[in-house]
C-alpha cells in the first residue's frame, strides 16, 4: 500500500493505535458510564420494593440485557462493521443504503421481544422462576418490552449508524440523555406515583422514546457523515452485509444470556432470596459488557476500516491494543468487588439472606470478570474483521461450563451454590481465553 506520493506509509506505533482507540472510545465510554450508573440503581430501587420484587427484577434481567446487547452490541456491531467497511472502501452511497436496511432490521428485532414478553409475560417468565416470581415481574416486563423494545432498538441502531460513520461522540450525546433521565424517572414512577416495579419498565420506555426521537433527528440531518437514503431499493445483499455479522453476534448474545437464564432456573430451586442474590452478581458480571463496549465500539470501527483497506496485520494490532485497554477498564470495577464482595452486596439490599448469596457469588465470579472484559473487547473487534467463528465457540464453551459444569460441581459433587458459582466463573474465563486465541494470523489473515 502506498500514499499519494507513491511511498509506503509509516507503520502506526502502539501509542498511535491507543490514541486512535481512545479518541473513538472516550465518548462511548462516557455514555457507558452513565448507563452503568443507571443500571446499578435498578436493583437498589427494586430491592426497596421487597425481596419478591427484587427476584422479579432478576428474572427479567437476562431478557433486558439481551435486548440491549442485541440492539447495541450484536446487531449494532453488524451495522457498525458493514458501514465502516463500506466507507473504508470509499462507497458512501452503499453506507447510506445499509443504514436504511439496518432500521428495517431494528423493527423486526423489537418484535422478537415485544410479542412474547409483553403479551405472555406470565407464561414465559413462569417457566424460569416459578409462578410467584413471574407474577411480581409481569407488569415490569410488559412495559419494558411492550412499550420500550422498539424505541430501544431504534436508538441503538441509529447510534450504531453514527459510529459506523466515525461519529462516536455524536452517537454518545444522542443516547446519554435517556440514561440520565431514567433513574430519577424510575424512582418517581415506582415510589411517589406508587407503580412499584412496573414504574421502572414505564420509565425505560419513556427514556428510550425520547432518545429515539433525538437520534432520528440527528441521522436525518446527515449526522452520520453521509446523506440518508430512506427510499433506497430493498436488496438482499445489503441485509446480508449486516446480518452476516449481526446474526452470529445475536446468537452469541442469546447464548450468553441463556447461560444466565439457565443458571437462574437452577438457582430458583433454592428460593426467591437465592434468585435475588444471584441477580445482583449477574448484574455486575454483565456490567463488564458495556464497559468493554466503550472500547469495543471503537475496535469494531477501526478494525473494520483496516480490513476494508486490506491491512489485516494492523487490524490485529488494533485489536490487541484495545483488548489490553479493556482489561484495565473492567479491572477497575471487578477487582474491588472481588476483594469486598460483602460490602458490594450490602450496597444493593438489606436482606441478610440475599446478601449472603450475593456475597458468595461475587467472591468467586468477580475474579474472572477482567478476562471476560478482554473477551468482549476482542469479540467486538472480531465483528469489525468479520471473523466470528472462534467467538461462537467461546460462547458455546461458556454455556457448557456454566450450566453443565454447574450440574457436575453443584449436584454431582455436592458443592451446592458455591459449585454453581465456580462453574459460572470458569465459563466466562473460557469465553475470554477463546476470543483471545482467535486474534492471530491463522484466523485473521495477513502477516506481521
Amino acid at each position: 500500500m502506498t500514499d499519494a506520493a507513491g511511498l509506503a506509509p509509516a507503520r502506526a506505533t502502539a501509542g498511535d493505535r491507543l490514541r486512535r482507540i481512545l479518541a473513538l472510545a472516550a465518548p462511548t465510554t462516557l455514555l457507558v458510564a452513565t448507563q452503568v450508573a443507571a443500571q446499578l440503581i435498578e436493583p437498589w430501587l427494586a430491592a426497596r420494593q421487597g425481596t419478591l420484587a427484587l427476584a422479579g427484577w432478576s428474572l427479567v434481567l437476562p431478557f433486558a440485557l439481551l435486548l440491549s446487547q442485541m440492539s447495541a452490541g450484536a446487531m449494532g456491531g453488524g451495522v457498525v462493521s458493514a458501514i465502516a467497511r463500506a466507507l473504508g472502501a470509499g462507497r458512501p452511497e452503499e453506507a447510506a443504503a445499509l443504514a436504511t436496511h439496518a432500521l428495517i432490521i431494528a423493527c423486526a428485532g423489537a418484535a422478537l421481544f415485544a410479542v412474547p414478553l409483553a403479551i405472555f409475560p406470565h407464561a414465559v417468565l413462569g417457566l424460569i422462576g416459578g409462578a410467584e416470581t413471574a407474577a411480581a415481574a409481569a407488569a415490569y416486563a410488559a412495559w419494558t418490552f411492550g412499550a420500550g423494545a422498539l424505541p430501544a432498538w431504534l436508538t441503538n441502531t441509529l447510534a450504531s449508524i453514527l459510529r459506523g460513520g466515525g461519529r462516536h461522540a455524536l452517537a454518545a450525546r444522542g443516547v446519554v440523555g435517556g440514561w440520565l433521565a431514567y433513574p430519577p424517572l424510575a424512582w418517581l414512577l415506582m415510589e411517589p406515583f406508587g407503580l412499584g416495579l412496573a414504574g421502572a419498565g414505564m420509565a425505560f420506555a419513556l427514556a428510550m422514546t425520547g432518545s429515539a426521537v433525538l437520534m432520528a433527528a440527528v441521522f436525518l440531518a446527515g449526522g452520520a457523515g453521509f446523506a440518508p437514503a430512506l427510499r433506497t431499493p430493498i436488496r438482499a445483499a445489503h441485509f446480508s452485509r449486516i446480518l452476516s455479522v449481526g446474526l452470529v453476534a445475536c446468537a452469541m448474545a442469546t447464548i450468553a444470556n441463556l447461560a444466565t437464564i439457565l443458571v437462574t432456573a437452577r438457582i430458583a430451586a433454592h428460593g426467591p432470596a437465592a434468585v435475588a442474590g444471584y441477580g445482583i452478581s449477574a448484574r455486575i458480571e454483565f456490567l463488564m459488557i458495556p464497559l468493554a463496549f466503550g472500547v469495543g465500539s471503537a475496535l469494531t470501527a477501526l478494525v473494520g476500516r483496516s480490513v476494508g483497506a486490506g491491512d489485516w496485520a494492523e487490524a490485529r494490532r488494533i485489536a490487541w491494543t484495545g483488548g489490553a485497554l479493556a482489561v484495565a477498564v473492567t479491572s477497575l470495577i471487578a477487582i474491588p468487588v472481588a476483594i469486598f464482595p460483602a460490602t458490594t452486596a450490602a450496597a444493593f439490599t438489606a436482606d441478610p439472606a440475599v446478601q449472603a448469596v450475593a456475597t458468595r457469588a461475587l467472591s468467586v465470579i468477580a475474579w474472572a470478570m477482567p478476562v471476560f472484559g478482554l473477551g468482549m473487547a476482542l469479540y467486538f473487534a472480531a465483528m469489525g474483521a468479520g471473523r466470528m467463528g472462534w467467538p461462537v465457540m467461546a460462547g458455546l464453551a461458556r454455556i457448557a461450563l456454566a450450566v453443565g459444569g454447574g450440574w457436575v460441581l453443584a449436584d454431582l459433587l455436592g458443592l451446592g451454590l458455591t459449585g454453581q458459582f465456580v462453574a459460572v466463573a470458569l465459563g466466562i474465563t473460557a469465553y475470554g481465553a477463546l476470543c483471545a486465541a482467535a486474534v492471530r494470523p491463522g484466523v485473521w489473515p495477513g502477516r506481521g
